[in-house]
Formats: structure tokens, C-alpha cells, sequence
């Protein structure tokens, strides 16, 4: 998968790792809301609609990236399987035009971090296991026909390995363990 790397990555992951005061719960809220502002304009239709359920579905994944860092996956692993995560719920919504990989990929996503996934109760059916709301996440609308089309955010081909993008735009693989 191709992931995007700056500085605030960085800061991000020490803030959310140290737990203080205001300024954790300041970050996380950023994060959630730069996530779902992103994805609420790259929705086709009913981004609006869809809000709730983004702002839920990343408030979840914060905490399996959380998981994943102390469990000894580093930085690029863990954002790597929120992704995967996320992926997997915008398929089940069928929100095409927001997967970051083809749905014929799910799979093999699911097999390379099998052992995260499977600890926590997580898989492409219910992509966030054991970090899902109590209620669930919030409704939002379906467009399964969406997954019959072009999906322009995926990229295939990169279960392979991570792609990070630093922002002098160079590519640094293998940036996993």
C-alpha cells in the first residue's frame, strides 16, 4: 500500500502514544476529522450522510493503530492496517470510489496481517472486530452498485509491501519490519 509521510505523522503517533492531558484527545480529534473531511469529499454521493459513520469508523481504527504499536508493529505496519480496516468497511458500504485497493485484494491484505486481524477478531466481513463501537457504527448509505465500476483511489499491486511517500516525494520500501 502507499502511504503518505510528513512530520505530523511523527508527532501524531508520539501524542496519541503519550496519552496527555487535552493534547491526546486535541490529536485524536484532529485526526478523526481530517479523515472524514477527506473522505466526505472524495464521497460521489452522500458525503454528508456518510459523516457520522466515517467519524466512528476512524475513532476505531486510532485505537487499533494504538494496539498495533504496542504489540511491536512499527508506525508504517500499524497505519498500514487502519488502512486496510477502513478499506474493508467502505467495500461493505460499497463506497468503490474510496477504496486505496482493489476489492480482489481484500484477501491477501487479510493474510498479511493475519495475525493482528485474527487476534483481534477483525476481517474483511467485520473490519473492525473487537475496536468496533458497542453500538456499532452509525448508518450511513450503501451504493453496492459503486463496486461495479473504476475505483480511483486504488492502487493495485502493492500488497507486497509498504510505499512511503516522505515529502521530498521520495519512496522508501520495506518500510515494515
Amino acid at each position: 500500500m502507499r502511504l503518505y509521510q510528513t512530520p505530523k505523522n511523527y508527532v501524531a503517533q508520539v501524542v496519541l502514544e503519550r496519552d496527555i492531558p487535552l493534547l491526546t484527545d486535541a490529536m485524536r480529534s484532529w485526526l478523526v476529522s481530517l479523515h472524514a473531511d477527506f473522505f466526505v469529499e472524495a464521497s460521489e454521493t452522500d458525503g454528508e450522510a456518510r459523516r457520522a459513520h466515517l467519524d466512528a469508523l476512524f475513532d476505531a481504527t486510532i485505537d487499533a493503530y494504538l494496539r498495533a504499536l504496542d504489540e511491536g508493529y512499527p508506525e508504517a505496519e500499524a497505519r498500514e492496517i487502519t488502512h486496510v480496516m477502513a478499506a474493508w468497511d467502505f467495500q461493505n458500504q460499497g463506497w468503490g470510489e474510496l477504496l486505496e485497493f482493489p476489492p480482489d485484494e481484500r484477501r491477501e491484505y487479510y493474510e498479511k496481517y493475519s495475525e493482528f486481524f485474527d487476534a483481534h477478531d477483525a476481517n474483511p466481513e467485520n473490519p473492525l472486530g473487537e475496536f468496533a463501537p458497542p453500538t456499532g457504527l452509525p448508518y450511513a448509505p450503501t451504493t453496492p452498485e459503486r463496486l461495479d465500476g473504476e475505483f480511483p483511489f486504488a492502487e493495485p499491486g502493492l500488497v507486497d509491501d509498504i510505499y512511503v511517500h516522505a515529502p521530498d516525494d521520495e519512496v522508501h520500501l520495506g518500510c515494515g519490519r
